[in-house]
């Protein structure tokens, strides 16, 4: 006879032994997403300590260790990574789920927060290839990132002495246009912003 206890612990240790074999390649996938995407010596480690009590997720505390720089020790992602730096962990994660489970939906609020240019457009090509498993609604002011979606939707908002409305539109291809070069250069378009938005768009 075994207790529902003891099922219980065998099947913690299973799970901890699953989470072991896999430590080494979410590791090593991150890093070098994080260090495509602009953190050159950015390295990023999974502690596991098995615990005695058990909750429903296992019997393990995860900690997930982060630095950016060379000389720097690893420590707990809340406490040393920027806001940019937490959006490109985080796209480097959401990537990584992306190739293994299959989401037909996945929305994206911001994920490109504290960064732009250059890195900007990196973040854009992971999106892109993350569209291709999954449907990706990603809320996003860079125009690196609207230009690289196949549909354009813009949110406004008007308020009134009763309540707040928001309407959203599907933009036709002049709108996008111009939409994407008002992120670049504010309300007034000039025709380097338009020619800048095509190149990015193309």
């Amino acid at each position: 006879i075994i207790s529902i206890n003891s099922e219980i612990e065998l099947l913690v240790k299973k799970i901890s032994l699953e989470r072991e074999k896999v430590l080494p390649e979410i590791q090593s996938y991150v890093e070098i997403q994080i260090q495509k995407m602009g953190i050159k010596n950015g390295r990023f480690r999974i502690e596991m300590e098995h615990r005695k009590n058990i909750n429903n997720l296992g019997g393990d505390d995860v900690k997930f260790l982060f630095s950016a720089n060379k000389g720097v020790s690893l420590e707990e992602i809340d406490k040393v990574a920027s806001g940019g730096e937490t959006s490109r962990l985080m796209l480097s994660v959401k990537s990584l789920l992306n190739t293994h489970i299959k989401m037909p939906t996945l929305i994206l609020d911001e994920i490109d927060a504290g960064v732009s240019g250059e890195i900007a457009g990196k973040m854009a090509s992971v999106l892109q290839k993350m569209s291709k498993n999954s449907q990706l609604i990603v809320i996003s002011h860079l125009p690196q990132i609207a230009a690289k979606a196949n549909y354009h939707y813009k949110v406004e908002k008007f308020d009134n002495s009763i309540k707040n409305t928001k309407i959203i539109n599907l933009l036709n291809e002049n709108e996008r246009l111009d939409e994407i070069a008002k992120m670049l250069s504010g309300e007034t378009i000039s025709l380097a912003a338009r020619e800048n938005a095509k190149a990015l768009i193309s």
